[in-house]
């Protein structure tokens, strides 16, 4: 049975239009997980203006094209989209080339994420892998792998080998 996971389109948030999109050469060969470090929200409701606070400042502040991240996990397990399947993000400087990033809503240092987001996160994951966006045998990273950063936190750092089985 094919997994589906039902993502938030950009347009159902109110993204602004990227400045550009660069597509990914083939299947990402990693995912890395990042969390926002900012506090957790559950739903589109509730999630908006985090997912429009955090575009703003990936575009004006970083001068990124777009928000950084390809997909967006709110706390209730709702799958936000960000620069979506197939294109570059901006999350892991000197690794965006073949990877796809995940930014969990909320401060991992502190929370723990919760089922509801990890199932999520793992739906995305084979949805990605059925559909040829990701490798099937990719690499699962923290951020903290890849570069010198606290992200995604202690608690959700400590939970990645759950999203890989």
């Amino acid at each position: 049975m094919e997994p589906t996971v039902d993502i938030v389109s950009r347009q159902q948030w109110g993204a602004a239009a990227p400045k550009q999109k660069e597509s990914l050469s083939g299947p990402a060969r990693r995912v890395v997980i990042h969390h926002t470090a900012l506090q957790s929200c559950r739903g589109l409701a509730e999630c908006k203006d985090g997912l429009l606070g955090i575009q703003r400042l990936h575009m004006e502040d970083r001068h990124f094209d777009d928000i950084g991240y390809n997909f967006l996990i709110g706390g209730d397990g709702s799958v936000f989209e960000g620069r979506g399947w197939g294109v570059m993000g901006a999350h892991t400087k000197g690794h965006n080339g073949d990877s796809l990033g995940i930014a969990f809503m909320g401060n991992f240092n502190n929370d723990t994420p919760n089922k509801e987001a990890m199932l999520s996160v793992k739906q995305l994951l084979r949805s990605g892998v059925s559909q040829g966006f990701i490798r099937s045998e990719f690499g699962l990273y923290g951020h903290r792998d890849l570069g010198a950063t606290e992200c995604p936190g202690e608690n959700l750092y400590a939970a990645l080998s759950q999203l890989k089985s």
